[in-house]
């Protein structure tokens, strides 16, 4: 059990809260942590702590005093919120991190997590992207405020580490899928909502699926409980230099079609008919693809094939339809 080894940076008696931990990633990296053997996890209900309200966060902080801080919380949306909203995207993640990452750093938290993500690069940034890329370029317009918010988040990560010593690290991770994903209708990502309409497809008998673009865009997927896995260890083992790049890229280093992904989400949901693609609607990125050399060189690398991840969600996916569970 890796939480039992002296020479880590965490170790199982620290206290450990994980801010965020109801999200899809915050749930995974509470589920890794206890599967490492980390048992003091600290958590708080929405209802009993606000982040957004600087002065709960101070008092909540001076009463837990936590050792080591994983900020897993973020106002989150898709293409249609963050055009509508861009304001409370910009304000409300803006609000969350500085709260955070201030009163662990005042209240005397050893070790910080910071959770970013990949739209932090720039929309035409070389493929692979390195973490080099930062602030290269210009951002994908339709998620550029929560962008910047997470942008702004890794920097002042970093200018705490130079300025006062803090020892906060930041993770981006590629687009994930898994348990705690979200299914709304609309306002789904890809990969759940090509499962939602395949399973539905399926369940009708329908003849055929029609999905948006042409198929060909190239896109990465990591299943949440890899994550998970990457966060336990790089809080375990990752201690940046004062010259590194304070962020690394997590993801699968692999990515295919969204062709190939319908494909493998028809196979995985039973789904036997044909694949229209409606060639009238937008494509997006051409390709998406993170580098991931970096946390390999370290150590780890993500476990999870897709195949067998798409099984395990679409069970997981039809499981909780049929509990009126789903995550909407």
């Amino acid at each position: 059990m890796g939480a039992h080894q002296p020479d880590l940076l965490i170790q199982a008696s620290d206290r450990i809260f994980i801010a965020g931990h109801r999200g899809m990633a915050g749930s995974a990296i509470v589920r890794a942590l206890r599967a490492a053997g980390y048992t003091n996890l600290l958590t708080a209900e929405r209802t009993n702590l606000d982040l957004l309200d600087p002065i709960a966060v101070n008092a909540w902080f001076e009463a837990n005093r936590p050792d080591v801080v994983v900020l897993a919380a973020a106002k989150v949306g898709g293409i249609l919120a963050n055009s509508t909203y861009p304001a409370d995207f910009l304000l409300d993640n803006l609000k969350i991190q500085n709260h955070v990452i201030e009163a662990a750093w005042r209240h005397g938290a050893r070790r910080l997590l910071f959770l970013g993500s990949s739209c932090i690069y720039p929309k035409f940034a070389e493929q692979p992207i390195r973490e080099e890329a930062l602030l290269t370029g210009a951002l994908e317009p339709t998620n550029e405020w929560y962008a910047i918010a997470k942008i702004a988040g890794i920097e002042l990560c970093r200018a705490l580490r130079q300025q006062v010593g803090f020892d906060a690290i930041s993770l981006m991770p590629t687009n994930l899928y898994g348990p705690g994903d979200n299914y709304h209708p609309t306002n789904s990502h890809v990969l759940p909502g090509l499962i939602r309409r395949f399973h539905a497809a399926q369940a009708a008998g329908e003849p055929s699926v029609t999905c948006w673009g042409t198929g060909t865009p190239l896109r990465e997927f990591l299943h949440v409980n890899d994550l998970g896995d990457a966060c336990v260890f790089a809080l375990e083992q990752w201690q940046p230099a004062a010259d590194q790049l304070q962020h690394l890229n997590v993801g699968t280093g692999v990515d295919l079609s969204i062709k190939a992904l319908a494909e493998a989400v028809a196979a995985a949901t039973g789904f036997e008919g044909e694949i229209h693609w409606d060639t009238s609607k937008p494509d997006g990125t051409p390709k998406k693809q993170l580098d991931v050399g970096r946390l390999a060189s370290l150590g780890w690398r993500a476990r999870i094939p897709l195949a067998q991840g798409l099984a395990s969600t679409v069970d997981l996916f039809r499981q909780q339809l049929a509990k009126g569970e789903l995550r909407l």
